[in-house]
């Protein structure tokens, strides 16, 4: 299975969204800081609107390990927030469950205070730790996902 999980990433610093929903099964459960979680094709869809849109994207990954049920990797990615144009250097640890060679659930954790306040300046740097800005923030990206989706 760590095949699998570098198949996905080398599909992302690729910008290849095709490959990586691949990788997914079609129950996939994904869930991070600024998304909240998204199910089935609306978490493929996540990635190919971030392939689409990314400018300046790239990745790299590291610490991969799986067995047959589950995995982790640690992964970067350093890329222009479109909202703001400023540079983001995200630090994340990932973690997978895996279901007919598939990944079934997929976790990214990462310090969305560091994040927003790469991403958003002094509002980020200010009230990137607090819960409403997390829900905002989780608002925005999924109001964002519902356009993409619906071009």
């Amino acid at each position: 299975m760590e095949a699998l999980i570098e198949t996905f990433y080398t599909a992302l610093n690729n910008g290849d969204a095709e490959t990586m929903a691949s990788c997914y099964h079609d129950e996939i459960i994904f869930e991070d800081p600024a998304f909240g979680t998204l199910k089935g094709e609306r978490a493929k869809n996540m990635w190919r609107m971030l392939c689409k849109n990314g400018k300046g994207f790239r990745v790299e990954f590291s610490q991969v390990e799986a067995n047959e049920n589950n995995g982790k990797a640690h992964w970067e990615a350093w890329y222009t927030f479109s909202k703001t144009a400023r540079s983001v250097h995200n630090k994340i640890d990932a973690k997978f469950e895996f279901k007919d060679g598939k990944i079934i659930k997929h976790t990214d954790y990462f310090d969305i205070h560091r994040w927003a306040s790469q991403a958003m300046g002094w509002k980020g740097k200010l009230f990137g730790g607090m819960n409403f800005f997390k829900k905002k923030v989780n608002e925005q990206s999924n109001l964002t996902l519902d356009k993409f989706i619906g071009s």
